[in-house]
Formats: structure tokens, sequence, C-alpha cells
């Protein structure tokens, strides 16, 4: 079996409004039952130039890591892995567009009622935000969060004071920890598209001083073999490894395959996988199965390995994203993902007293 919480542990509010009140609104938070929120306890967890990112730097608080190692490689040979136990697509969710922000729109497919986690990922969003559309200031708490450009250019600030630029193919790998206030909004007139991924920390690393690391788009592992092609955000593919250290062990790839080309990509037995698809059609786990294309999330089976097929006549893009179940209680409010409500608790009024992390918040309401 896999790792799907299936049983709410999130209060619904979107998580990117908290800061879109006013003071008594703000206190009213710590007047919530916070008793009755859910807990899911890890016994019902099913087992199984080089430009920075950062225009602004201060050497107080956060860290940046930035990679400055070329990206590109072209395999002649690769030797096809052994997959042993193949993974098949389980579950199936279509993305489907909603609100979000001010005025902006995602396509959210981890984080919905239907598809609440797969743990240790917390929400996937394909975001549109087109002028003057805008991610307000907004705090966030015990998680990481990834943001892959995708079309457009979107200017990223926090509550520290740090400006800078989220082009077309950039990654930034954002450790919240004990806590972030910051904010995004795109440039000039066409509309910025990008996909971010909320993971989950352990209770060891939810409390860590927040940091940065990021990759600019030229400079992101590239392996070009067989008709595939893969960016390496995160993990390993065709013994290429991404820079990028994660908390949370994590792989984060993203395909494209030309018509006709095949894929067979090992992922580690016991983590928990899924595929996006970004354009195109493709077959995804068991070659005879039903093609599957855009928008579709697709929840794998636990094993060793993956494959797709392309049998269609165009290009086909996704991601690949698996991940180290933490097999942890989960308690989350809006941007707040804690282990237990007391800790939840303690998110607001560390952030309404501008405390433990948050000295600087009242510079962002």
């Amino acid at each position: 079996m896999i790792g799907i919480i299936r049983k709410s542990s999130a209060i619904s509010i979107n998580p990117h409004r908290v800061l879109a009140l006013n003071q008594s609104q703000k206190t009213s938070f710590c007047n919530l039952d916070l008793l009755n929120l859910p807990v899911l306890h890890p016994s019902v967890l099913p087992r199984h130039k080089t430009r920075s990112f950062l225009t602004k730097q201060s050497r107080k608080s956060l860290s940046t890591i930035m990679s400055r190692i070329p990206g590109n490689h072209t395999a002649d040979h690769y030797e096809i892995p052994q997959i042993l136990k193949p993974r098949t697509v389980v579950k199936k969710v279509v993305a489907k567009e909603q609100a979000e922000g001010e005025g902006a729109t995602v396509r959210r497919s981890i984080g919905r009622p239907e598809h609440k986690s797969l743990d240790p990922f917390l929400m996937l969003d394909y975001a549109t935000v087109a002028p003057p559309a805008r991610f307000p200031f907004h705090p966030h708490r015990g998680i990481e969060t990834v943001t892959y450009g995708l079309e457009g250019d979107i200017t990223h600030e926090d509550f520290d004071g740090r400006k800078g630029i989220i082009r077309p193919g950039d990654v930034q790998w954002m450790t919240v920890g004990r806590g972030i206030i910051h904010a995004g909004k795109p440039i000039g007139d066409s509309a910025n598209k990008n996909f971010q991924l909320w993971i989950n920390l352990s209770s060891k690393d939810k409390m860590v001083d927040p940091s940065y690391q990021e990759i600019q788009s030229e400079n992101i592992k590239r392996v070009q073999i067989n008709g595939i092609e893969v960016r390496i955000i995160a993990g390993e593919a065709f013994g290429v490894r991404s820079p990028i250290y994660t908390r949370t062990p994590t792989m984060y790839l993203d395909f494209t395959m030309n018509p006709g080309a095949q894929l067979h990509q090992p992922i580690p037995e016991d983590w928990n996988a899924f595929f996006y698809v970004i354009e195109g059609e493709g077959v995804f786990g068991d070659e005879g199965s039903v093609p599957f294309s855009s928008h579709h999330n697709l929840v794998l089976s636990n094993g060793d390995g993956v494959s797709v097929w392309n049998k269609s006549g165009r290009l086909l893009r996704f991601l690949l994203i698996a991940g180290q179940p933490l097999n942890e209680p989960v308690v989350q409010y809006g941007p707040f993902v804690m282990n237990t409500r007391e800790e939840i608790r303690q998110a607001f009024e560390d952030y309404q007293l501008c405390k433990n992390g948050f000295e600087k918040a009242s510079s962002r309401r």
C-alpha cells in the first residue's frame, strides 16, 4: 500500500490569505477551537554570470546555496535499469482550476478534498498569475516550498528585505523551518506560470533556521538520451545527480519524451511517488493501460521503478516526483504545518507577537 493520507488533518483555509486580514481578524485566530483539529497519527498511515535569485542578502539569518555547475549531459549509452517491482497508477486526479492569492488561479492536484496529501507532499499547484494578480505577504512554518518557473517572470520578496526574480526554468527551494513571511507577483504584462510544491518537514527539522537553495535554469543538470531529456531538479536520473540538498529525501524530475521513446526510471521502493502531466499524452506504469493527458496527477503503487511510453505523435512532458514518507502526525492550519495542536497554537502566537522566527513580521502586515 502507499502512503496516501485519506483523512483530512487540515482546516480548510486559503494558505496564501492569512496576512490579508485586519488586526482584529488576526487576533481571532487565537480563539479558534483548535482542540477539534483532527490529527493524523502515523499508526493510521498506510506504510509501504551566475545570476543570483536573491538580489539583496543578509548575513544574519537566511542562507542561500547557489549551483554554478554547468548542467548539460549527453549520453550515447545508458544501461536500462532492471525493475523487479514495477509501479503502476493506482489513483488519478485531474487538477481543476480554483482561485488563489489575489486574482491568481491554480490547478491544485494535491491538497484538495479528493487528494489531501501524499506523505511527505502536502500541496502541488500549477499556478497562473496574470497582472494585477499576486500572492500577498503570508507566513509559513514547518515545511519546504519548491517553486519551479515555467513561463514569465515573477518577483519574490521576504520579510527580511530579500528580493529577486524567478524566471522560466529557475528553481527556488525554500526551507521555511521556524518561519518565513513572503510574497510574489508577476513582472510586466504577461502571465507567470509555475509549479509550487509543499514538502513536509520532520519534527526534528520544523524549527530549523530558514534557508534558500536556488538553481538558475541553465545550471540545472540535464541529460539527453534515446529521445528523452530530463531536467534533474532533485534526486538522480541516468546516473546524474542534482546538487539540491533535500532535508526530506525527495526526487523531482522534469521529463520530455519524443514520440516513440520509452523511459525506465528507478525509484526507492519505500518512497511515495506520482506523475504530473504537463503536456502531451503518455502511457504510465503499464504499457497496456490507457494514456493520460495534461493536468492529470497520477499516484503510483509501491515498487522499485516505473516505466513510461510515448505512443503519440507529439512531445510528452511530465514531472516525476517522489519522496520518503515521514510517517508522523500532521496538523495543518493554512500555511502552518506541525505535529500537534499545541504547536499550531504556538505558531499563531509567535506570528502575532512577532517572536521565535517572526520577529520581523510587523514590517509586512
